[in-house]
């Protein structure tokens, strides 16, 4: 992969990052936890390799699922109390649905099928930065 597109493809990493970790808005995070799972995928795939494919696109259909039932949760949220803010989650399907869709994204007990096999599908570094980094947005 050409350098200057790894870099972009980082810097888009960490500016999904920061964009989650500082927003006060439910749309806001959900746009920078997206931001972050597109600078992920072209990583994923970077190798020509069946396993790669393969990696890429469990990790894609997980954390789209994910991602909408966040969008989801913060749509009942914001029906049900009238403000998109993340502090005023207290309507009782909300916190749920939100509980699930992030054990799904970082790969927690029940929902963790799907990590071993996309970590055996990549190499060292880009599991260590599933492992570590796409951590820490959820």
């Amino acid at each position: 992969m050409n350098p200057y597109i790894m870099s972009i493809l980082m810097c888009n990493l960490a500016l999904g990052t920061i964009i989650t970790a500082a927003s006060y808005h439910w749309f806001l995070a959900w746009v920078g936890l997206e931001l972050n799972t597109l600078a992920i995928i072209p990583i994923l795939a970077k190798h020509h390799h069946p396993r790669a494919t393969e990696a890429a696109t469990k990790y894609f259909i997980i954390q789209a699922t994910a991602s909408s039932i966040i969008l989801f949760s913060s749509i009942i949220n914001a029906w049900h109390t009238g403000t998109w803010d993340i502090p005023q989650l207290t309507t009782q399907p909300a916190p749920t649905m939100l509980l699930i869709a992030l054990a799904m994204k970082l790969g927690l007990a029940p929902m963790h099928f799907w990590l071993p096999e996309v970590m055996q599908g990549t190499d060292t570094t880009t599991a260590f930065i599933i492992a570590t980094w796409q951590k820490l947005p959820p």
